[in-house]
């Protein structure tokens, strides 16, 4: 096995849990290791540090899967799955699929298998099974694919599989993207359940992997706030809650609203497929006639209710991640500041925002920052109500800080 030798002091980070090595980190290359292949990562002083997957040309060069597994065959996969459903039962209970819960099965990294990610969907009301939807974002997966899925089948014993490895990310490992049925049969469309609420969903052809699971508990929890907003004391009781959800997607967060008692859900995102599945999913829960569906960009739709002088007594912005590097980070500020200050113009006093950022290189603090800022040049103040994050199926590492990129605020604005 070839030898990745680290400069001084960079075996320090990878110590204390992050599983990434830079190409500048490294003092030297003893071998000739194949792309994919498995290296021995050692320190400068040439104490053992780990094993990772080695990628030539990826300015991340080596991804570490495991301090003592020296092989990445497939009883390392059914190890490492086996280990990942372990957590899941311990965060949701042992018949979490037999409950007809969809999980993120698979965190990559969290998981000690970098750059890959497993989702399983269960169906319901007709559409039973389990299917597994799956993302090989790194080198050293794709290398493995044909043992990952044996390791796959073994462990879930899904009905099929699916692909979606269409990300952006792929390219950077020199990768192309690829997407389609890797085994058995996956149906074009299947309904899932999630927190009481029924949801059609599109595996080989929706966002991401499909659905996004990290968001199920903070949807339920954003629906809470339909009976508590301002609007509930006030002499418009009767009215009823005004929503407004911004980047709606297929609809998680509005059906989930309308559920909850709200008495109108103003759904918005310039997605036209997405909208298309929100308009199916309002009808299998039957809440159709209290939400509005609009496409369109999300800043000028803002401007528009604005000077239209809508008001809302709760609303929700779970925009897509605004910063892909550092280098984005200075456009990122901007464009969530005037998102979440238009949107403390649209609130009632008193009024619900829950606000989210899912890029990992916009840290909490940066984000907390923005929030008040925009509360200030909106003549607002801002009570904390909640600080969440994702959902337990995507676990967070210390000292791997990329594993926790999903901040939620959720605030009064007074």
């Amino acid at each position: 096995m070839a030898t990745i030798i680290l400069k001084s002091k960079e075996d320090i980070r990878i110590r204390r849990g992050h599983p990434w090595i830079y190409d500048n980190e490294i003092a030297r290359v003893e071998g000739e290791p194949e792309p994919g292949g498995e290296v021995e990562v050692r320190d400068a002083r040439g104490l053992h540090v780990g094993y990772a997957f080695f990628n030539p040309n990826s300015k991340i060069r080596a991804r570490v899967y495991s301090r003592t597994a020296k092989k990445a065959d497939e009883e390392f996969f059914v190890r490492a799955f086996e280990a990942a459903w372990k957590w899941r039962t311990f965060c949701f209970g042992e018949p979490a699929i037999e409950r007809r819960m969809s999980l993120r099965l698979v965190y990559g990294e969290a998981d000690s298998v970098p750059g890959l990610i497993v989702d399983g969907f269960v169906g319901a009301t007709g559409t039973e099974g389990l299917w597994l939807s799956v993302q090989f974002l790194s080198l050293g997966v794709e290398m493995r694919k044909a043992e990952i899925l044996k390791a796959l089948r073994s462990v879930f014993n899904p009905d099929g599989i699916a692909e979606r490895s269409d990300a952006p990310v792929r390219a950077l490992e020199g990768l192309p993207e690829s997407v389609g049925v890797l085994w058995g049969s996956v149906p074009e469309r299947i309904v899932i359940e999630e927190n009481g609420a029924l949801f059609e969903i599109d595996l080989l052809g929706g966002q991401k992997t499909g659905w996004f699971l990290d968001q199920r508990a903070n949807r339920a929890t954003a629906a809470k706030y339909v009976s508590r907003a301002q609007w509930a004391d006030s002499p418009n009781k009767a009215i009823g809650a005004r929503v407004l959800d911004m980047f709606c997607n297929q609809g998680g967060f509005s059906v989930l609203a309308a559920k909850a008692g709200a008495a109108s859900v103003l759904a918005v995102d310039s997605s036209h497929d997405a909208l298309a599945l929100l308009r199916k999913n309002a009808a299998l829960n039957s809440v159709s006639d209290r939400i509005t569906i609009v496409e369109a960009n999300a800043f000028d739709y803002l401007r528009d209710l604005e000077k239209m002088g809508q008001r809302f007594d709760l609303i929700i912005l779970d925009p897509p991640a605004f910063a892909k590097n550092r280098a984005a980070l200075d456009g990122a500020r901007r464009g969530y500041k005037e998102l979440n200050l238009r949107a403390m113009h649209l609130l009632e006093r008193g009024g619900v925002l829950v606000t989210f950022s899912c890029s990992h290189w916009f840290s909490p603090e940066m984000f907390d920052a923005v929030l008040a800022d925009a509360a200030f040049d909106s003549n607002r103040r801002l009570r904390i109500l909640e600080e969440r994050t994702q959902d337990l199926d995507h676990p967070i590492l210390s000292g791997y800080d990329e594993s926790r990129y999903l901040k939620c605020r959720i605030v009064q604005v007074v």
